[in-house]
């Protein structure tokens, strides 16, 4: 059941069963090749700013994409702030995938707190 009483990402995540990863644990993974980094945002927020190695499945059509995405690997998704990566990973974890992680705080957290050359927006 989903409710419309407004959460925090974090409260979201935990209310999915989803795990959230801190932008300098995914920084750390990713460049060690560990996990893959999807990219849930509309085309116009992957076009204005994205994370290098990301691959782009907007959330609006997340199914056509699935099948990108090995299930075997471990999988790190963001959106703007995490919320749409929790449904996404939700998603993922109900599909049977393994390890997965919502990125906490999303994109703007990655700005502020691993690279400030992504530029941050509203």
């Amino acid at each position: 059941m989903i409710s419309l009483t407004p959460r925090t990402p974090s409260s979201l995540a935990q209310t999915h069963g989803v795990r959230e990863i801190t932008p300098a644990e995914a920084a750390e993974r990713l460049e060690r090749g560990e996990v893959q980094l999807v990219d849930v945002r509309e085309p116009r927020e992957w076009e204005y700013c994205r994370i290098e190695g990301a691959t782009h499945a907007p959330l609006s059509r997340f199914l056509a994409h699935v099948q990108e995405i090995d299930p075997e690997r471990p999988v790190v998704l963001y959106c703007h702030t995490g919320v749409r990566s929790v449904y996404a990973a939700a998603f993922l974890q109900q599909q049977g995938f393994g390890e997965v992680y919502s990125l906490a705080g999303g994109i703007d957290a990655w700005s502020r707190e691993v690279d400030p050359a992504v530029p941050r927006y509203r």
